[in-house]
């Protein structure tokens, strides 16, 4: 059988930085000609990053990416190249596939089909293309494809398979959320058995803002058995040789193709030995999502230490741990402020905390504070009892404490609310939820007890000790208050979260699925009256197949009940 050997450049690439992303383009190159490679390729527009959103509406951006397109020619020496830009044509703006050899720009792959649903807006700023491609390097025929294009049936892949395709490459910018690398796994693999053909699949790797790509490329044979595959979350350069099936045209399908030389590297080269990394377990994958997500949000936005409210709960602590594992102990501090109603034990919790993670630990007492700003409302409050103002008050001292030392010193504040409080409004606009980054605050409380188990099984000690992961949860803004005060069991909380937030149910269908009317009902009303709250929440990294904020959009102004 004919055979390429193929590189997937599974790289992490900013948005905007054309420069740096076109530099780190060109050494990657130089890496995959060292290995012999005949061809290189690039994850779905790598050279000005994944999304790029309103950017796209910008024509300078477009041309200014082309620009850098341009400066790659001379690295495309001895290899063809594959990479994702943004392409202006005709119609409007591409998402695009462009074919680099012999240092000439050689032509170019429109996506064909955008996806519009999820976190994925790209009807907004792509036209589809129009024509699938077909790349051959010599003897061989590859069929070119970008993400989307082979999530459906059938798409350009099959109808470049039907033009004589012997192998298809796909270059996908796939975020991660958890179960996604299985999902993703099983559509390449059915696509190569559909079309009999191998399939090079190389994803980005990194995060951008809420999203996390999670790297993970492979590469199957036509039987859909794995060849390679890259780890996830990391950056890696996958070189496999792929042998490709002798075949010709079925149909008459109308492609465009592109001719590329051969690479003079193909002759008299070693055979190269595939990598297949192991696939993480569950709870150490969204881990390495949440570490990721929050060390390229933090580094990519410039900042060189971040800090967080320890207040001695597991929330917090779990926070403080993935921060560390992200940033290193010297760029992380914790600050706990103790109120009258902070409990001994929680305090002491807070520092051994920070003490077992090495950071820095500020103690910032509140209680005079908090005592001057009853004494200053005392008269517009005379004559009505204490209730939810008085205790939310402690909150937004706090918040105020951490912006303060944000401003002084340049740190980037993080939060350190979970999922299911975040659902029902069981936080605090200006207090609790003020920073810049909620690192958990896509993960449910029943996951972040899982994390934390898990994180303390990693080191020769446990991080997180057993006296916070064991306390009934408390804000600790009233005597003897839990959180089961106002909200139902979290193991509950949950279940109807993920019913109504993730799989769209009605609290009629929730019900049915054997939980007490009345508590689906609260939570319900408590879900949708929240949602001007998460408008006004920080990013955090996207871990459940239906985030707040991209994955959902409700409107905060809405009547609707059911």
């Amino acid at each position: 059988m004919p055979a390429l050997r193929f590189a997937l450049a599974q790289i992490n690439v900013t948005v905007g930085d054309l420069s740096g992303n076109a530099e780190k383009i060109a050494r990657t190159i130089a890496l995959a000609r060292e290995q012999s490679a005949d061809v290189v390729a690039f994850p779905e527009l790598a050279l000005c990053g994944y999304p790029p959103e309103d950017l796209l509406l910008k024509p300078h951006f477009v041309s200014n990416t082309r620009s850098a397109l341009r400066r790659l020619y001379d690295a495309a020496q001895g290899i063809v190249v594959v990479v994702g830009f943004a392409d202006r044509g005709r119609g409007g703006v591409h998402n695009a596939a462009g074919v680099l050899a012999g240092r000439r720009f050689l032509g170019v792959y429109h996506k064909m089909l955008l996806p519009n649903y999820g976190v994925f807006d790209e009807k907004r700023y792509f036209v589809p293309g129009e024509r699938p491609v077909v790349l051959r390097i010599g003897a061989v025929c590859v069929a070119l494809t970008i993400c989307e294009d082979i999530w459906h049936q059938p798409g350009p892949a099959e109808r470049g398979c039907a033009a004589g395709a012997q192998a298809v490459l796909n270059i996908s910018a796939s975020p991660y959320h958890a179960g996604k690398l299985n999902e993703r796994t099983s559509v390449v693999r059915e696509l190569a058995r559909r079309c009999g053909t191998p399939v090079c699949y190389v994803n980005l790797v990194g995060g951008q803002d809420e999203l996390v790509f999670d790297g993970a490329s492979l590469i199957v044979d036509q039987r859909g058995r794995l060849i390679a595959r890259a780890k996830q979350f990391e950056e890696q350069l996958l070189v496999a040789d792929v042998e490709v099936p002798a075949r010709r045209a079925r149909s008459s399908a109308a492609v465009t193709l592109i001719e590329a030389p051969v690479p003079k590297a193909t002759q008299a080269r070693a055979p190269v030995e595939p990598s297949a990394a192991k696939p993480l377990a569950r709870w150490a994958e969204v881990y390495g999502a949440l570490v990721l997500g929050t060390r390229d949000y933090v580094r990519k936005n410039g900042f060189k230490k971040v800090a967080l409210g320890l207040s001695g709960g597991i929330d917090s602590a779990l926070t403080a741990a993935i921060a560390v594992d992200a940033l290193g102990r010297e760029d992380v501090v914790g600050v706990t402020m103790p109120s009258v109603f902070s409990s001994a034990e929680t305090q002491s919790d807070a520092r051994v905390v920070a003490e077992n993670l090495g950071i820095r630990f500020l103690v910032l007492p509140i209680r005079k504070i908090h005592e001057s700003y009853l004494e200053s409302l005392a008269g517009v409050f005379q004559g009505t009892e204490p209730d939810i103002a008085e205790e939310n008050i402690q909150a937004r001292i706090r918040g105020n404490l951490l912006m303060a030392l944000s401003n002084k010193f340049g740190w980037l504040v993080l939060t350190t609310g979970n999922k299911s409080e975040t659902s029902v409004g069981y936080c605090t606009l200006y207090g609790d939820m003020a920073g810049g980054f909620a690192v958990i605050k896509d993960v449910p409380k029943t996951w972040v007890y899982e994390l934390s188990a898990w994180r303390n099984a990693q080191g020769k000690r446990p991080v997180i000790p057993l006296s916070v992961i064991e306390r009934v949860p408390t804000a600790e803004l009233r005597p003897n208050q839990t959180d089961q005060d106002s909200l139902p069991p979290y193991n509950v909380l949950d279940r109807i979260v993920d019913a109504y937030v993730e799989h769209d149910l009605s609290g009629a269908q929730v019900v049915r699925k054997g939980i007490d009317p009345e508590t689906v009902d609260k939570v319900v009303r408590l879900i949708d009256r929240s949602e001007y709250k998460r408008r006004q929440a920080p990013p955090g990294v996207k871990i459940t197949p239906r985030a707040f904020g991209r994955d959902r959009r409700m409107p905060i102004t809405n009547k609707y009940r059911h």
